[in-house]
């Protein structure tokens, strides 16, 4: 595996090594405006997962940290996140846990758990399952997950929720309805504006100003300050909810690192840079290590502070320990002044995160645009989630990415081609129907590996063309889509070679890959085959096919096997 400048485990210290000082002023700059932006983003991930507002604050500081020092990326900003917040929540609530210590204890072991289950999956090198969930999927979880309330079935919870609004105190709806104007406003009227800081500083101001608290309008409470302290989540609460912690952690696992990889390797193409997706699991994992054992919540990347960090000037890691260093002082210096904002505030800023962050209606127009299947597949997604909860929706859109995956790998493409007019090219003929078709031969290529999922779809398109093509003479199996053929797709192309003969054709292969060729000629199956009918393109098989036939009428028999 690639290492980065030759840093091995630590990234950091191949930047470090070739830092150009024309690059702090941005690097810096950019830390502290992410940091601008995602403390008060941050309030609202920690009230969605219910623990205390500085563990969303803790975990912020450790996962800027941490990437700072692991990740390959330049430009990714490492935090809470509303997706992840909401697995954290939806596990809690399975639980049935209430007491806010107890909360924050088995958030943080859920946190700590998905990352020791990141460096699992990087010891032995699996880093590929945890992009197994389909963006299709994701999508479609995330949406379900954002509109999902605090209960079993989002469909009760919402109309309990309308039900009791006669109930509000009046000045809290004003201050809850104000600020949802003013964060929604903000991003419609000036995007480029951190609308949720705005929010923050207008909701303190308010408050003060106002004496909101006075007023009955209920205020966060005591943020202590201080820096996170090291503690290990209970581990009898863990091993009470042990089945919960497990999906959780895989839950965590797959959405996060669907976020991180596919961020990094955007950043890393605008940038012209490489990332090292191996060594990102590691960053992951250790960053959900370290925010689990320092009270946080799960961190994975944010599309917008990773996106405002690249415009402001981020060139290295340094940015985004300047982020972290940057939190860490607003804990030791700002955390009591949040002890003053509204909850309404908070529970705009929730929506905010909710709605902006999960709900992302322009993927699903471009799905329903580009691919409709994937779509509905996106629907299903978010239908399960509504129906079961957070946790389910996951398990259920583990088992659609399954169910999608057996069904492409069951179903290869095995296209009919034909000769583009005066050339030696063989093409689709369903894409280009004016081609030429060689009467008493067809030709097919095989798209894919032919293995124990696809090896019978081979011998049945064989079949099919065999019962369905008058005075056919021979078939040319293009095989420069095969790049992979096990034991079982091996011993299927034996089979084919048996219903060729049988049925009085000659079975002939072209541009053979070499470790496809390799094991059909350990398994004995090029030998009956035979190396007359072995060609190095399609042209030369066709014309070796038309020259040894007989006239349809006599009836051809097959070539040399």
């Amino acid at each position: 595996m690639s290492r980065r400048n030759g840093a091995g485990l630590l990234p950091i210290l191949g930047w470090i090594r070739s830092y150009d000082r024309r690059w702090l002023r941005g690097d810096l700059i950019a830390g502290v405006t992410v940091a601008a932006l995602i403390v008060p983003k941050n309030l609202g991930y920690a009230g969605i997962a219910g623990i205390p507002l500085q563990n969303g604050l803790y975990a912020a500081a450790a996962g800027a940290l941490l990437y700072g020092i692991f990740g390959t990326s330049r430009q990714i900003s490492m935090g809470p996140s509303s997706g992840l917040a909401a697995v954290a929540a939806s596990a809690v609530l399975v639980t049935g846990l209430t007491d806010q210590g107890d909360v924050a204890s088995f958030v943080a072991g859920i946190t700590l758990a998905s990352g020791l289950l990141f460096l699992i999956l990087f010891v032995l090198r699996m880093g590929w399952i945890a992009q197994f969930l389909s963006r299709a999927v994701v999508t479609g979880f995330l949406f379900g997950a954002a509109i999902t309330a605090e209960g079993t079935n989002s469909f009760q919870e919402l109309w309990s929720w309308f039900g009791t609004l006669p109930e509000r105190h009046q000045t809290t709806v004003i201050v809850g309805v104000v600020s949802l104007v003013v964060v929604f406003g903000v991003r419609r009227i000036a995007p480029r504006v951190p609308g949720a800081l705005v929010l923050v500083v207008g909701g303190l101001l308010a408050s003060w100003l106002l004496d909101l608290g006075d007023r009955g309008v209920a205020l966060v409470g005591d943020v202590p300050r201080g820096l996170p302290s090291f503690a290990l989540p209970d581990v009898g609460l863990m091993w009470e909810n042990a089945s919960t912690v497990a999906i959780a952690a895989v839950a965590l696992v797959l959405i996060g690192f669907s976020q991180t990889a596919g961020d990094a390797r955007t950043f890393a193409a605008k940038h012209r840079y490489q990332v090292d997706i191996d060594q990102e699991s590691v960053a992951q994992g250790l960053a959900n290590t370290g925010a689990g054992l320092f009270q946080g919540m799960p961190v994975s990347t944010s599309l917008s502070a990773s996106s405002l960090n690249d415009h402001s000037g981020a060139r290295t890691g340094l940015a985004s320990l300047t982020s972290g260093f940057t939190v860490l002082l607003t804990l030791v210096v700002l955390a009591p002044l949040f002890s003053s904002l509204p909850k309404p505030v908070l529970a705009a800023l929730i929506i905010e995160a909710v709605v902006m962050g999960m709900i992302d209606i322009p993927e699903m127009r471009r799905l329903a645009r580009v691919q409709p299947f994937d779509f509905w597949v996106a629907i299903a997604a978010i239908v399960g989630t509504l129906a079961f909860g957070v946790l389910a929706g996951v398990v259920i859109g583990i088992g659609l990415s399954i169910l999608w995956l057996i069904g492409v790998a069951t179903h290869p493409s095995i296209p009919t081609l034909a000769r583009e007019t005066g050339t030696d090219v063989f093409r689709d003929v369903s894409e280009f129907p004016e081609d030429e078709v060689t009467p008493g031969v067809v030709v097919i290529r095989m798209d894919g590996g032919l293995f124990f999922a696809t090896s019978d779809a081979l011998e049945d398109r064989v079949r099919e063309i065999i019962h369905s093509t008058p005075d056919l003479t021979g078939v040319v199996l293009d095989c420069a889509g095969i790049n992979f053929i096990d034991s079982q797709g091996a011993a299927k192309m034996n089979d084919v070679v048996t219903l060729a003969e049988d049925s009085g054709i000659t079975l002939r292969l072209a541009r053979l890959k070499k470790a496809v060729r390799a094991t059909l000629e350990r398994d004995g199956v090029l030998q009956r085959i035979g190396a007359g009918n072995i060609h190095g393109n399609v042209s030369r098989a066709v014309q070796a096919q038309l020259e040894t036939s007989e006239p349809p009428s006599s009836g051809g028999q097959s070539g040399e096997q």
